[in-house]
């Protein structure tokens, strides 16, 4: 399968799971109850960013934590979608989708 549409489907997989969540689910402990679902998303946010600024030869730059956690499933939209247009290695690619899926699991 195309790395870039294995890291689509995983996206979109995690939003359809969370994108009607309101704010208490949000703030729910993960499943590995260390931290809230949502820091955990944001989490997962910075890191598929990060592969982006690497991909492009940019500095890596802190994605703001947004005041609404619902906003959460748009930002990784959008940081998912900048990943692909950098056409980075598979690899980056396949880390972003496992990355994802492991969220995923863990919420």
């Amino acid at each position: 399968m195309d790395r870039a549409v294995e890291l689509d489907r995983a996206v979109e997989l995690l939003v359809r799971q969370v994108g009607h969540w309101q704010s208490p689910r949000w703030s729910a402990l993960a499943a590995d109850g260390n931290v809230s679902r949502a820091d955990l998303v944001h989490r997962l946010v910075q890191e598929v960013a990060n592969l982006a600024a690497d991909a492009e030869g940019q500095p890596r730059r802190t994605v703001p934590r947004l005041a609404n956690d619902l906003a959460l499933p748009d930002q990784l939209r959008v940081v998912a979608a900048d990943l692909v247009a950098a056409a980075p290695a598979s690899e980056a690619l396949a880390r972003a989708a496992a990355e994802v899926a492991a969220t995923r699991n863990a919420l």
